[in-house]
């Protein structure tokens, strides 16, 4: 992963080749992010962005305000960033411009032949100075987002942020849950007069359940499972995982597993953060 990435990443290219897709990209990498944006404002935006901000990507190409091949080349490096360039060969624009019914910004009333052309042209002196160049005509956006990480994706921030989630079934299930576990084939804790009136967070309560015969071998089956998936998720490009666990009254089993399948998930170095929604 990289250590230092550019406070300044402009993104520009062919038009219907991903930049707003890169774009998007590298938002959820960290990056501050600015589509379209006006080249004579891009001096101002860095001088008002805080010396601790994270780095800012900018998105200009012909489509901006006063756009200028040599003036943006020659900012951008007296700014001290660096130019990202996403292309692709002319016969998978066109059809990428077909299938989506798009005019080219360029061709006005011509053909998307021609305002690809012209747009190559234009910006031919950018692409031959950029210090990266992507190609994304075999790719589809999932690899677009793979080859980006490996390039500007910080070191430190979590490919995937995962939500766990405790709730009872006869409140319903949550709807925004993407994994959803039903534990109330386990020892229910409800049914002794003293572990009622606790909750999941309590030893007592984490001693009864796995008392169960059942419950070791199904808690390393589950993790076995979630040990294959999330990084899979996370290769994917998902950047949120809610993984809900449901039992009767979402109160004992539900709330214990949650807790233990937090410090687990942890252990593999994802984010998490675990919510008992109806724990009252």
């Amino acid at each position: 992963m990289p250590q230092n990435l550019p406070k300044l990443l402009i993104v520009t290219g062919l038009s219907g080749a991903g930049m707003s897709s890169a774009l998007k990209a590298l938002e959820d990498f960290g990056f501050e992010a600015f589509d379209n944006f006006p080249l004579f404002l891009l001096e101002s935006l860095m001088k008002r962005t805080a010396a601790d901000a994270g780095p800012v990507a900018v998105a200009i190409d012909v489509r901006s305000r006063d756009f200028d091949a040599q003036q943006l080349l020659q900012q951008t490096r007296a700014l001290g960033g660096q130019i990202l360039f996403i292309a692709a060969e002319d016969s998978i624009l066109e059809r990428r411009f077909t299938e989506t019914r798009r005019r080219h910004p360029l061709a006005q009333n011509k053909t998307v032949s021609y305002g690809i052309a012209q747009e190559k042209s234009l910006l031919a002196p950018i692409r031959e100075e950029a210090d990266l160049v992507i190609d994304t005509s075999e790719l589809s956006v999932h690899d677009l987002r793979h080859v980006l990480r490996g390039h500007y994706k910080p070191a430190h921030t979590q490919d995937m942020a995962i939500s766990l989630l405790s709730f009872a079934y006869r409140r319903g299930v949550p709807r925004q849950a993407d994994l959803v576990f039903d534990v109330r084939f386990l020892r229910n804790p409800h049914w002794d007069a003293v572990l009622r009136l606790l909750s999941g967070h309590d030893a007592d309560v984490g001693r009864y359940i796995e008392s169960d015969p059942d419950y070791a071998t199904f808690f390393k089956a589950l993790t076995d499972l979630l040990r294959i998936v999330l990084p899979r998720y996370a290769r994917e490009g998902k950047n949120y995982l809610t993984i809900a666990v449901g039992c009767s009254g979402g109160r004992h089993r539900s709330v214990y597993i949650v807790e233990q399948l937090q410090k687990f998930i942890e252990s593999l170095g994802f984010a998490s953060t675990a919510e008992h929604r109806d724990l009252v």
